[in-house]
């Protein structure tokens, strides 16, 4: 499948991972890229000598184009954007935040920037500042969302730029593949399909609740105090729905004190009790682990097969 997406990042198919904090680590992006679609490695926080070292292991395993995160509110967030050209990243996907003051650094070392974005003003706004392509990422996934879903997000996003869009979102088959390309976008990336695959290092206990997931098993946290979350339904997730319902300074305080860390402890230790197990709403639709080049392989070929059964359909 060719599209703007795969000759911009020279890939085989249009299906990108997303960047996941602590768990998008150098087995999970070697993986995705030697299978043919765009691996990427999760900056977030972490100290730039882990993420170099992260970087160099994947090397060691493909050698592939791979990608990095960066978000651009994080504290190291300069020293990040060095590293990419240091260890000469491909491509760099970035979010909560401007990348404009990286750009002609980043465009000088060759590397392609995709910025996630939430709505169509933060579209535009990445294109003016240079973006080779756009993430248009719905609610419907997990980690850190916006307020739209995918659907109507997407190809308003799609008429409003020039440059390739790819949606995230709500996608975990070729049946979510087809539906985004027919909405505009050139491109896929997924994150909670990649939570259950043999290459994927988190927690058993991790895998083990997505994997039994509902289609109503995640929830969002964190609307008051402007920073919206979706993970599965744990204990800390229903302790931080009802101190929402009262909301002051206090009940933020104990929220932020009780999700401290809590990412870290679901993908590392498997703590029910005080983790927060990040999923996007397609949780409920995995049932069982497959390898990475199962996932894309199987996802880019059943979405050419609906596409052409449309059109003989209704040709």
């Amino acid at each position: 499948m060719k599209t703007r997406i795969t000759e911009l990042l020279g890939i085989k198919y249009p299906v990108v991972q997303g960047a996941m904090a602590w768990i998008a680590e150098h087995h999970l992006a070697a993986s995705v890229s030697a299978a043919g679609g765009l691996g990427i490695i999760a900056g977030g926080a972490a100290p730039v000598d882990f993420i170099r070292d992260e970087i160099r292991k994947a090397r060691a395993l493909t050698d592939k184009p791979l990608g990095m995160n960066i978000m651009l509110l994080s504290p190291n967030a300069d020293d990040l954007a060095q590293l990419a050209i240091d260890e000469k990243i491909e491509v760099l996907t970035t979010g909560a935040g401007n990348p404009g003051k990286y750009m002609e650094n980043w465009k000088q070392a060759g590397i392609k920037v995709m910025p996630v974005v939430a709505s169509v003003a933060l579209a535009k706004r990445m294109e003016r500042a240079g973006a080779d392509a756009v993430i248009a990422e719905g609610m419907e996934g997990g980690g850190h969302i916006g307020e739209l879903t995918t659907m109507p997000l997407v190809p308003q996003v799609v008429d409003a730029v020039s440059i390739p869009v790819i949606a995230a979102g709500g996608i975990a088959d070729g049946r979510g593949m087809a539906a985004a390309l027919m909405l505009g976008a050139e491109g896929v990336q997924c994150g909670t399909v990649f939570l259950a695959t043999p290459e994927c290092q988190i927690s058993e206990k991790y895998k083990d609740l997505v994997l039994k997931a509902s289609d109503i098993a995640t929830v969002v946290t964190g609307r008051p105090s402007g920073h919206p979350v979706r993970a599965l339904k744990t204990p800390l997730q229903r302790k931080c729905l009802e101190l929402e319902k009262h909301v002051d300074n206090r009940s933020l305080e104990e929220i932020e004190a009780a999700t401290a860390g809590s990412l870290r402890k679901a993908v590392q230790d498997g703590n029910y009790e005080e983790g927060t197990f990040m999923s996007g709403q397609i949780a409920g639709m995995l049932k069982e682990l497959h390898p990475c080049a199962d996932v894309i392989s199987g996802m880019t070929a059943q979405a050419e097969e609906l596409l052409k059964n449309a059109y003989k359909r209704f040709a």
